[in-house]
Formats: C-alpha cells, structure tokens, sequence
C-alpha cells in the first residue's frame, strides 16, 4: 500500500494541507489522478449517488465532467479529528447549454492509516449565476491557498 501524506491523525495544518491537494487535484479535472487519492474500495455519496471502488470513482467523474465545462472549485478546512475531515466547498462549472452554475457543498471525510479517502460524503446544492456573477476562474493561486471564500 502506498502512502498518501499527510497522514492522520490529523493537525489543523496537515488537514489543510490535505484540503488544499484534494482541491488542487479536483482542478486538474484528471479522473485517473483524482481517484488515486482513495482507497480501491471507497465508498461515495454524492448527492443521491452511491460509488464504491476507485473504476467507478473514475466513471463518475469522467461523467461530471463532461457535462460540467470550466470547472473550477475551491474547498475550505471547516473541521478535523483523528482520521476525519470535514470541509465546505464552491465550484462553478457550465452545462451543455451555455447556462453557468455556481454549486456549494460540504464533504465529510475519512481516512485509512495510509492517508487513502476511504469515504466520502457530499451534499451539494446548485445556483444558476450569470457569466457576470463568476468568481471562480481556474485553480487557485498559491497566494490565496487557505484565504476562505464568501457564502453568497
């Protein structure tokens, strides 16, 4: 098994730390990178889909991100311990229609010995913006990793 640092239990700097990769990985919109961040056998819930196993996890994000153009998302520390995390998250992305959407979430965490997700929970909500009303343009620079965002 292959270690994935940090590893918990976890502090507030390396459950930042942790954040900041899932948040940089997620932007890369690279399903196969993405998933070698979880356990082969992970369990998901994301909104009121059920995935289990890293195949899947790649299906599922190859899926979402074909119908969801420019994406890009910030996620935010809200809280940890032990081998838990808990964050909040913003991304907007684009649908097929040319419509942007801005979608706000919070994830819960859990981890393997080894720093692996071995489970991950999301509840997210959607909000059509206009073009004009976008604040998420890409990854996020090193300057701002940490900087939290504004609900509204």
């Amino acid at each position: 098994m292959t270690a994935r640092p940090p590893l918990p239990p976890f502090t507030a700097e390396t459950a930042a730390l942790k954040v900041q990769a899932a948040e940089d990985a997620w932007n890369t919109r690279d399903p196969h990178r993405v998933s070698l961040a979880y356990t082969h056998d992970s369990l998901w819930r994301n909104r009121d889909v059920f995935v289990t196993g890293r195949e899947a996890i790649v299906d599922f994000l190859t899926r979402k991100w074909e119908r969801e153009s420019d994406y890009a998302l910030r996620k935010e520390l809200w809280a940890y311990d032990g081998n838990r995390i808990a964050v909040r998250f913003q991304y907007e992305s684009r649908d097929a229609g040319g419509r942007w959407w801005r979608s706000y979430g919070n994830e819960l965490w859990e981890f393997d010995a080894a720093g692996l997700m071995a489970r991950r929970e999301a509840s997210i909500n959607d909000v059509a913006i206009t073009e004009e009303e976008r604040r998420i343009f890409g990854p996020r620079p090193a300057a701002e990793h940490g900087v939290p965002f504004p609900l509204a």
